[in-house]
């Protein structure tokens, strides 16, 4: 089967955007990056748990190869939709904050994360047909040498430390890769808030996955224990990884 090759990005990010992330550099610190294999390469699918902000910003900030985000479509859809989710769903119900004060924090957060969001060039997700447009949109962007990220943890519960479940979006863009002659490359990350260490597990391709006949909930369990697996790791006196096979500025 034939395997993607690398290309250069020729989509960068907005010069107003990247001196934003230079400004926030002071809320998410650097982290130490683990590689238990080889570091990122361009066109593969990054799997990390979430940590509210913190994975995200993280990866964006301080890990210098070309990416594009799955995110809820919701947050890439207008102030006023943003600002729905923002309280109820992201504040109210995975973080645990009284719905009153999401409503007015939000009030202002809302504004500034739509603004970020639009600098992120995030690819939306849906719970219906429209998923079809995220899975092409992705394809596209594996294509043009970006890694799509994707942060698959079920959060209904929360963003806990252990994760219980991962929803299936991801196997579905792995197989339509496959089809189209992608056999596209999957890291395992995981983001351990409470050490700032990004834990990197080696790539594996998405048809070894598959071998045996893995069904997408069997494949979709395997990560999740290997996510989870990778934040029980503990390392020491590792040396911190500056740079992440660095290629062209986003």
């Amino acid at each position: 089967m034939e395997e993607t090759k690398e290309r250069k990005v020729v989509k960068k990010r907005k010069w107003w955007f990247k001196l934003l992330k230079k400004l926030m550099k002071g809320r998410y610190k650097e982290p130490e990056f683990i590689y238990l294999g080889e570091k990122f390469t361009t066109g593969s699918i990054i799997l990390s748990n979430h940590e509210g902000t913190d994975a995200p910003m993280s990866l964006e900030i301080w890990c210098d190869v070309p990416m594009r985000m799955w995110g809820a479509h919701e947050m890439n859809s207008g102030l006023i939709k943003m600002y729905k989710y923002q309280t109820r769903v992201y504040y109210h119900e995975r973080k645990g904050w009284n719905l009153h004060l999401a409503r007015l924090f939000c009030l202002i957060a809302t504004p500034l994360t739509n603004l970020f969001y639009k600098g992120l060039n995030l690819i939306s997700t849906y719970r219906d047909g429209r998923f079809l447009k995220t899975l092409r949109e992705s394809v596209s962007a594996l294509k043009e040498g970006q890694n799509v990220v994707i942060f698959p943890e079920n959060a209904t519960n929360g963003y806990l430390e252990e994760l219980e479940d991962f929803w299936l979006g991801f196997t579905m863009l792995g197989e339509t890769c496959l089809k189209k002659g992608m056999d596209i490359p999957v890291y395992v990350t995981y983001f351990k808030k409470k050490d700032l260490q990004y834990v990197v597990d080696a790539p594996i391709k998405y048809s070894d996955l598959m071998q045996g006949g893995a069904s997408r909930e069997e494949i979709a369990k395997r990560l999740l224990n290997r996510c989870n697996e990778l934040g029980k790791m503990e390392f020491k006196d590792t040396p911190i990884e500056q740079e992440a096979a660095v290629t062209e500025d986003k």
